[in-house]
């Protein structure tokens, strides 16, 4: 496994980390965990060389911490760093920082937590936390033990994230949604660079894009043929991350076993400055390509809402877009199956009102019949 620099601190991680939000399931329900395949998984990883794990309180409904807790025994927790996050949206005074900790411990079956997270920051939830002394309490809880590093997830706007880097000293590192598609979304590369150069260890997380990344439409996968060298469009994703060094480490939600053998076969490839001029000339003609491959210029800025009728134009925009661009018209479809009737495409009244408001001056209302179509088969 290589191991790569996490920004000052004296640790190197190793290039893959294990995410358990996306555990094999039985039943196919998300909170029922098949611990006897997803513990073959985790423990076949750490035997190879990973060493951070990272869960969460609300993964696979709040049962993903019990089972890490689990996994960890039989000396693997001595083996890994583990990360976990504070339910922010669960705070409502500050003695309820200690007390979710506790709640974590206990279910992880273990006195500390090596990396812990404020989860899923932005411009509601940080100043909230902030103003109840949230630095404060991290501070003691670091003192006592308890926490090891202080980090925070983050999705929102790149302002919120400097803001956010620039309110404490004692950040050790963070973690974002960064893959080459989203190089100005969030944090973006920017916040990356910014991060790192505070000596920030910096956290990726959703490098495949939920999956969408793996599989590409050929379009896509015609411009990866090009190369010489033969990689999966996940390991594509993957070395392109592994590239950067501001990249300290990268997360990955296995599902299968075979995906812990490919991106562990991947992170034993990697390094710093791998991919050639030439290489990384594609990544960014296929990051073109998939913003060629969208079908409706819909940026998602909310001018077109509310609807006088409760439709949900941006949301169905992007469900629209993603199954084109990423070839997964049955996952949009089942989203859209889940939008309450209200919200859906049909119900649009042709009034034009939003077509006003648009910036991008999209025909919304002769779009509406067109999606509504497609995503609903």
């Amino acid at each position: 496994m290589q191991c790569r620099k996490f920004g000052s601190l004296d640790w190197r991680a190793s290039a893959l980390g294990f995410g358990c939000m996306r555990l094999p399931l039985l039943n196919n329900d998300s909170g029922e965990i098949d611990e006897r395949e997803a513990t073959r998984m985790v423990r076949h990883a750490i035997d190879r060389g990973l060493n951070y794990i990272d869960t969460a309180y609300p993964y696979h409904r709040e049962n993903s911490e019990r089972f890490v807790g689990r996994v960890l025994q039989d000396g693997y927790r001595e083996k890994v760093s583990l990360a976990t996050k504070l339910p922010v949206w669960k705070v409502n005074e500050a003695e309820d920082f200690d007390r979710l900790l506790n709640e974590q411990l206990g279910k992880l079956q273990t006195d500390h937590i090596d990396f812990y997270l404020l989860h899923a920051l932005g411009s509601e939830r940080w100043p909230m936390v902030r103003d109840l002394g949230v630095r404060e309490w991290l501070l003691k809880a670091r003192a006592s033990g308890r926490i090891r590093h202080i980090g925070f997830s983050f999705h929102d706007e790149l302002p919120v994230f400097k803001e956010i880097v620039d309110a404490f000293e004692e950040w050790d590192f963070c973690q974002i949604q960064y893959n080459y598609i989203d190089i100005e979304n969030q944090a973006g590369t920017a916040g990356l660079q910014y991060a790192a150069a505070r000596g920030m260890g910096v956290v990726v997380m959703e490098p495949l894009l939920g999956g969408r990344l793996v599989n590409p439409p050929e379009p896509i996968q015609a411009i990866w043929d090009e190369s010489p060298v033969r990689r999966s469009a996940a390991d594509w994703a993957l070395q392109w991350l592994w590239n950067q060094p501001e990249v300290s480490l990268v997360l990955s939600g296995m599902t299968a076993f075979q995906q812990v053998e490919e991106n562990l076969a991947s992170a034993e490839t990697s390094s710093v400055g791998k991919l050639t001029p030439v290489e990384q000339s594609l990544v960014d003609r296929a990051r073109v390509k998939y913003q060629e491959l969208c079908p409706v210029d819909c940026t998602h800025c909310d001018y077109c809402q509310p609807c006088p009728n409760q439709v949900n134009i941006p949301r169905i925009f992007e469900l629209y877009n993603q199954a084109s661009m990423y070839n997964i018209l049955p996952q949009s479809r089942k989203q859209y199956e889940r939008m309450p009737m209200e919200s859906r495409a049909d119900m649009c009244l042709d009034c034009q009102e939003c077509e006003e408001k648009c910036p991008q001056h999209i025909q919304i209302s002769s779009w509406m019949p067109v999606v509504h179509e497609a995503l609903a088969g």
